[in-house]
């Protein structure tokens, strides 16, 4: 019975380990990319283990294909000997291997030995003999491997890939086909967070302006918040992808899951940025600054911000605000001081139960700490307080602004906006309410998306809204 020898990237993980070690040097060293460049002079092999050097892979939350698992765990139960032989670094190798604890040897790279290709073929004939082994493997980059083997085994989505090792080696069989990825691509975006970005509609509603010019410069707005957003929320991911893997509903997300690779992903992430500024900048300048602003900012509560409790809930409450300021700018609408305050408080209480949320989530699994936001079990109802305090505040905010003078230049009967304040003031404790029971989604946004009594007030409040206006 041949030798079953297993690659790592890609096949055994849906990831691949050099980019899993450059992401995680980068959460802990912004330098790392030139750190990396400098390294790559001296070859790959020195830039896999200063990349190793610098980073920290927790082997037990990566994304293992549990179809080549089975397989293997299968061959030594019949009695087969199993391999790992990779071109990632012989130590992150044998730690992986010691987790899974189904290998009786593990080869990776080490020194001048860079295990990939024709190299990784010469090795394995030289330690089993030609045709003394089966091979799993995922990329063309293979087939030098597998015209040495006694059986191809392939993990790709690729036909024409499949046919190649079919013709190579005596024996071939297809393990893992593999979705497509355009699901998750698509996922990764986060369109369904696309709503928060119907706020730049938020001062030509507020200023009762319908005409073609503004609802247009809205809807670009829109247009370039979504991409400049959905970019935002690919590098967000990327950066926070070993705290992902460990949390119950972010672990599925494309990326964290090894749904969608890791370079793919970044490609992905720059070219929705870069639509988002170039449809921006060709609109109107300021708009395009102000969104580069929002990315600058998003990217450094990633990196930094969001480590800090109190400050995380502040600058996400500014994000929400800046959509609101992306599409004043975009219509040229000046933002009166009502909306404003009104928009710091009431998304102040939206961040709060987002981060109220996360939370309760942690102390469920037995973590009383959320080190890495700066907050511990016992802050829970202090968030709650923040939560209720600023909903109430902004629902005051409207109320003040019912019995102001400038509110007659918009609204007949202003005194319909008192019921607007009650709604919301209710739906704001009704939020409190179900997140402090722990039944609140992540991003409060999204609950309200798919909550039914949400769209039932919303529709109540336009219509006062309306009546307001018009009578």
């Amino acid at each position: 019975m041949p030798v079953l020898v297993v690659d790592l990237d890609n096949t055994l993980l849906r990831s691949d380990i050099l980019h899993e070690m450059l992401l995680s040097a980068m959460s802990r060293n912004l330098a790392t990319p030139a750190i990396a460049i400098s390294a790559l002079f001296k070859g790959k092999v020195a830039l896999k283990e200063r990349l190793q050097e610098l980073s920290e892979i927790d082997v037990a939350t990566l994304p293992y294909n549990d179809k080549v698992v089975e397989m293997v765990e299968g061959w030594r139960k019949s009695g087969g000997r199993t391999a790992l032989a990779t071109a990632s670094p012989q130590l992150v190798a044998e730690r992986i291997s010691d987790h899974l604890q189904m290998f009786d040897e593990v080869h990776g790279s080490i020194g001048s030995r860079n295990l990939k290709g024709a190299a990784k073929g010469q090795f394995l004939v030289e330690r089993f003999g030609e045709k003394g082994f089966a091979y799993v493997g995922d990329s063309s980059v293979d087939l030098a491997v597998w015209q040495r083997s006694a059986h191809a085994i392939t993990v790709t989505r690729s036909d024409r890939l499949h046919a190649k090792a079919a013709a190579a080696a005596p024996l071939a069989t297809r393990l893992d086909r593999r979705g497509g990825l355009f699901r998750p691509m698509l996922r990764s975006l986060r369109p369904h967070q696309w709503l928060k970005n119907l706020l730049v509609f938020i001062p030509a509603l507020a200023a009762h302006r319908f005409d073609v010019p503004t609802l247009l410069g809205s809807a670009l707005a829109f247009i370039g918040f979504c991409l400049i957003a959905s970019g935002s929320y690919i590098i967000n991911d990327l950066l926070d992808i070993e705290a992902d893997r460990q949390h119950i509903n972010k672990r599925n997300r494309p990326l964290a899951s090894g749904e969608l690779p890791i370079a793919m992903g970044a490609s992905l992430g720059g070219l929705a940025l870069i639509a988002g500024l170039g449809i921006s900048a060709w609109f109107k300048p300021d708009l395009a600054i102000l969104l580069a602003f929002y990315f600058l900012l998003t990217t450094t509560y990633s990196l930094w911000l969001k480590r800090h409790a109190i400050i995380d809930i502040a600058v996400l409450s500014a994000l929400y605000s800046l959509r609101i300021f992306a599409g004043a700018v975009a219509t040229s609408i000046a933002i009166s001081v009502w909306l404003l305050a009104f928009s710091i408080f009431f998304f102040l209480s939206l961040a709060a139960v987002k981060r109220q949320a996360e939370l309760i989530s942690r102390v469920e699994q037995g973590k009383l700490e959320l080190s890495s936001r700066g907050y511990r079990g016992g802050d829970i109802p202090l968030v709650g307080s923040m939560i209720v305090c600023s909903g109430m505040i902004s629902s005051l905010v409207i109320v003040l602004y019912a019995s102001s003078t400038s509110v007659r230049l918009l609204y007949r009967s202003p005194e319909w906006m008192l019921g607007v304040a009650f709604i919301l003031l209710y739906w704001i404790c009704r939020v409190a309410m179900i997140t402090h029971r722990g039944q609140m989604h992540d991003d409060p946004v999204i609950f309200a998306a798919r909550d039914r009594t949400s769209y039932v007030l919303m529709v109540l409040v336009i219509g006062m809204l309306a009546i307001g206006a018009l009578f």
